[in-house]
């Protein structure tokens, strides 16, 4: 269906009115016309000015109707987007969409950006995006970014200084968006009438394509906190044009179910941020929320252990009452504990909006952290990241799970490092959904920091991603982690959860501490409070398992190089530290000094007193084969 039928009655009017003026002097709004006619030509000439890509008829415009984001304003950023337009060299694209801006908005990004990318689906190994043009303009802010995007190109009648400027909602309305490759640059224009905003970049598009004969170029939008109603476009579109012509549902597909459920929760309470990706006839889909969705847990949910959901969808793209409804399937498990997540268990939490504790690294200490990671799947950063800082949280650089980061330690040093990334990366972001992390960072103690993540996917490959020789100062050096569009769950499990485990039954991993390093993690330990052994237990082995020595946690040990060490001395009230020490959060830190090593605990008790225990002087050891792990008895660990 053409979206410019009416052209032809409007061009037969215009000629019409001009018929009027073809006898001699009748020059149609004519220097000798009356003053009010000229002053209403003014007006006429400037209100459609003003409206330009308001209701303006576009040649070639073909009607493409369907709905980016959810309509109750709760998309996240890169959570959705539109279809992708192509837009080959020499030509241009012209779209219309209204845009809904939340009325409650506060902040001036709430709207859309629009990508422009190579010739490749997001995700694909080849993607490289050119930049983002978003519609609000904001000089001193983000407003665009890019490698290839030059913001200084960029100019609007609109103008924020910051992030919380109000005027967001004169961005709303109907939007004409021009992307022209005609004049050998990129001129791309948004405007609604009433604010325009335009990039003009008269030098070619560097191609980043791998097929050097393909200059085309994609562009789609992604909406925040609004949403887009699509109109038309003059490039047919990656899957083809929709109609406005009501839709039965085909399929479709869960989004953002957890992976566990606390027992005892509601089917409503437990799925109140699923969403759904509803396929409809024409190739068209939909975003729902849960409370379009009627859900039922099989077998049930009043009982532990695995489950499926059962979601069911039975409306028209146009919410009437459909032919067929169609159903959705997802696994998830109900537990009675949930162990530390951070990040909505939904995988909806955006950029920066969580964040562990920030924890401190020592010169020549490095600190070891295991959880497991959960991804939404939309993107590679769609997965954790650790952020390097001082005290009072001013970075040192921000690097992420996928061979990318950032920074004042990390832009522009010489001596940086990168492992170099995965040779697949679509294989790695579906293998990171549930994979186990352990992650390494190190202050080596010559002000700078080394980050290692050792990731086991859930295809079985181990994946590894390094960062070394980042600009930090040593004796003022902190991490944290915080995620985007995931979840991180500490759940790294030594021993049963009811504090049955019998002695060396239950052991962690190993990790290899190298010569003149001290390795430190972090866990909260679990006792059924029988004897003081029932608590944590530190093994110091070599590769091939035979032991150096075992340590408890209650100032007593055995082995070959426990003889010739020092202890602290134990604890002043045994029963005390006993009953503490259930749900106390431990600190491990150990040592290889080359030829003798130490370790060091430190046990923070539910009862708010700090307790210590250490060993000095561990040896003798080979400082290039030595390692650690932790077993437990009558006890459990859980890692953070």
């Amino acid at each position: 269906m053409k979206y410019n039928k009416i052209a032809t009655a409007f061009c037969a009017a215009a000629l019409g009115l001009m018929s009027l003026t073809s006898c001699e002097g009748g020059d149609l709004f004519s220097i000798d016309s009356p003053d009010w006619l000229s002053s209403k030509a003014d007006s006429i000439a400037a209100e459609k000015a003003k409206n330009q890509g308001g209701d303006d008829v576009i040649e070639g415009m073909e009607e493409d109707v369907y709905t980016v984001g959810a309509t109750d304003y709760s998309t996240g950023w890169w959570a959705v987007f539109s279809k992708y337009y192509q837009i080959p060299e020499g030509e241009k694209w012209i779209a219309q969409f209204n845009l809904n801006i939340n009325p409650a908005a506060t902040n001036t990004y709430k709207n859309y950006a629009m990508i422009i990318s190579n010739d490749e689906d997001r995700g694909a190994a080849n993607y490289h995006e050119y930049g983002a043009i978003r519609y609000d303009f904001q000089p001193s802010g983000n407003s665009e970014w890019g490698d290839y995007i030059d913001r200084s190109l960029a100019t609007s009648d609109l103008e924020f200084q910051t992030d919380t400027d109000s005027g967001v909602d004169k961005l709303g309305g109907k939007v004409t968006l021009t992307v022209d490759r005609t004049g050998g640059g990129l001129v791309v224009t948004m405007t609604n009438g009433t604010v325009t905003k335009t990039y003009t970049q008269t030098s070619p598009l560097v191609n980043l394509n791998a097929d050097a004969s393909n200059t085309t170029i994609r562009c789609f939008l992604v909406p925040e906190g609004s949403y887009i109603n699509w109109l038309g476009s003059t490039l047919e579109p990656i899957g083809g044009f929709t109609s406005a012509e009501d839709k039965q549902p085909l399929s479709m597909t869960l989004n953002g179910v957890p992976k566990k459920v606390l027992q005892g929760a509601t089917l409503e309470e437990a799925f109140a941020n699923v969403t759904a990706t509803v396929q409809f006839e024409t190739g068209v889909s939909l975003d729902v929320t849960a409370k379009d969705l009627t859900f039922q847990a099989i077998p049930d949910m009043a009982n532990l252990g695995a489950k499926t959901l059962v979601a069911v969808y039975s409306k028209t793209y146009k919410g009437e009452a459909a032919a067929q409804p169609v159903i959705g399937y997802a696994s998830f498990e109900v537990v009675d504990k949930m162990y530390t997540l951070l990040g909505a268990a939904d995988n909806s939490t955006g950029w920066w909006g969580a964040h562990s504790e920030n924890i401190r690294v020592a010169p020549n200490e490095t600190y070891v952290s295991t959880f497991t990671n959960y991804t939404s799947g939309g993107a590679n950063w769609n997965n954790f990241v650790v952020v390097l800082c001082a005290e009072d949280n001013s970075e040192y650089a921000v690097v992420r799970a996928d061979n990318f980061g950032w920074g004042a330690g990390y832009d522009g040093n010489a001596n940086l490092e990168l492992s170099g990334g995965q040779a697949d990366w679509a294989g790695w972001l579906a293998a990171m959904d549930g994979a186990k992390v352990t992650t390494y960072v190190t202050n080596t103690g010559n002000n700078t920091a080394d980050v290692k993540a050792v990731m086991v996917g859930t295809d079985g490959v181990t994946y590894y991603q390094e960062y070394k020789n980042i600009i930090i100062d040593s004796e003022n050096f902190y991490f944290r982690f915080t995620v985007d569009g995931c979840h991180l769950e500490f759940d790294d499990v030594v021993g049963e959860e009811d504090n049955s485990t019998g002695w060396w039954t239950s052991h962690w991993q190993d990790i290899i501490v190298p010569a003149g390093q001290t390795y430190t993690t972090r866990f909260t330990n679990y006792t059924n409070g029988a004897a003081n052994w029932n608590n944590f237990v530190v093994v110091l082995t070599r590769q091939d398992n035979s032991e150096y020595a075992v340590l408890r946690g209650d100032n007593f040990g055995w082995g070959d190089s426990y003889e010739s060490a020092t202890l602290s001395g134990g604890q002043a009230d045994w029963a005390a530290w006993l009953a503490a020490m259930d749900g106390a959060k431990v600190t491990v830190s150990i040592t290889n000094n080359g030829s003798t090593a130490d370790v060091k605990c430190v046990m923070l008790g539910n009862d708010g007193v700090t307790y210590y225990q250490d060993y000095i002087g561990i040896s003798p050891i080979d400082g290039e084969d030595f390692r650690f792990r932790f077993t437990c008895e009558g006890s459990h660990l859980v890692f953070e």
